[in-house]
């Protein structure tokens, strides 16, 4: 049955108490505060710069070594090239992509950290018999040499998850949903609402828990991950009716879904350092720059500003709420204090047409 979960989703009524951060149960709406690891915010985001218009749905986005960036598209199939002044140029599209009527399709990109002299970008997409992640080659101008890494990741409709990233370990990591099927991020034996972790080949990586591609479980629908600097793994997660998430990611640990929806009283289960009501999140990207997780909103239409410090997540502050429509994806801008912010806009829940979307970049300041 294809019916839309996320449409139906009430906001549920926001979890504040002296107590409950007293005690770093850290759950959090904008305009909250007091939780421990709280400090005086290093620099602010400004306001967003247009650097490219006239996009439909840009998901993925990652650096290539002059700076300038590979795009996705995820109903076109397309891969772009966005340089820093904004000459926007096709390179090609991905073959064996369909579309799921919802959130499937080209999802997630990711440079090689070794691409000057192997020329691999990786992608995570939609395909015929489900998502996969394969690996292509890139000369600067062209894609090519499609081929298929990780395969068996069951699609739906929706929770697809679909974001890849290499981590500072060398591994690609990916992020999966649980295809509509809640009770697959529980199952070690299925792919589905789990963050993997892989060699540059689609291997499991040396060190993962299971002896598997997995290395954590119980999500349901991530699509943000990113390292601070001392290197942990922080992740966004869409939950359902309640809570959306940010999770930091440790191997072998179970992250509740379905037992839990955000803060969690069963025994095993990992609680998020930071919750949302669905209806100011609904995170898809996340990013870490100058020490802060920023947090692109989907449903909630902002951008937010988590601090971290060490393993704790102090008090998000919301930017841009309403501003901008649909914000999808964030990353840092390698070599300044500054990030890029796509838009969604052209997408089911948006109210702009094909074309709407933009790319902005915002200065840290």
């Amino acid at each position: 049955m294809r019916i839309r979960t996320r449409a139906a989703r009430h906001t549920a009524p926001t979890v504040v108490a002296a107590a409950a951060l007293a005690a770093g149960l850290l759950v959090s709406t904008a305009g909250t505060g007091g939780a421990a690891g709280t400090s005086a915010l290093a620099s602010e985001p400004g306001t967003p710069r247009t650097v490219s218009a006239g996009w439909s749905i840009p998901w993925g986005l990652s650096w290539l070594p002059d700076g300038s960036a590979l795009i996705t598209e995820r109903d076109s199939f397309k891969v772009f090239t966005l340089t820093q002044d904004g000459t926007k140029t096709e390179v090609g599209e991905v073959p064996d992509v369909v579309t799921t009527g919802g959130e499937g399709g080209l999802l997630s990109i990711a440079v090689s950290p070794s691409w000057k002299t192997d020329h691999y970008v990786y992608v995570m997409h939609t395909a015929a018999d489900g998502n996969r992640i394969a690996r292509l080659t890139f000369d600067g101008s062209t894609l090519g040499d499609y081929k298929v890494l990780v395969d068996g990741i069951k699609k739906n409709t929706y929770h697809n998850g679909g974001r890849i990233k290499f981590g500072p370990d060398g591994y690609l990591y990916a992020t999966t949903g649980d295809a509509r099927e809640s009770d697959l991020a529980q199952d070690k034996d299925s792919l589905n609402g789990k963050i993997l972790r892989m060699t540059p080949d689609g291997k499991p990586a040396p060190g993962n828990p299971f002896d598997s591609l997995i290395y954590s479980y119980g999500h349901r629908n991530p699509q943000g991950i990113t390292w601070d600097a001392q290197g942990r793994l922080w992740e966004g997660e869409l939950g359902n009716s309640k809570y959306d998430e940010l999770n930091l990611i440790e191997p072998g640990k179970n992250y509740g879904w379905p037992k839990c929806e955000g803060e969690c009283s069963v025994s095993g289960m990992t609680d998020p350092k930071r919750q949302w009501p669905v209806a100011e999140a609904s995170p898809s990207a996340v990013a870490y720059a100058d020490g802060a997780i920023y947090m692109a909103a989907l449903r909630g239409e902002r951008l937010w500003r988590i601090p971290v410090d060490g393993t704790t997540a102090g008090t998000p502050k919301a930017y841009y709420t309403n501003d901008y429509g649909r914000l999808r994806t964030v990353e840092s801008v390698p070599g300044t204090n500054s990030l890029w912010l796509t838009t969604t806009n052209a997408d089911n829940n948006g109210e702009g047409g094909p074309g709407s979307d933009k790319v902005f970049q915002v200065d840290l300041k």
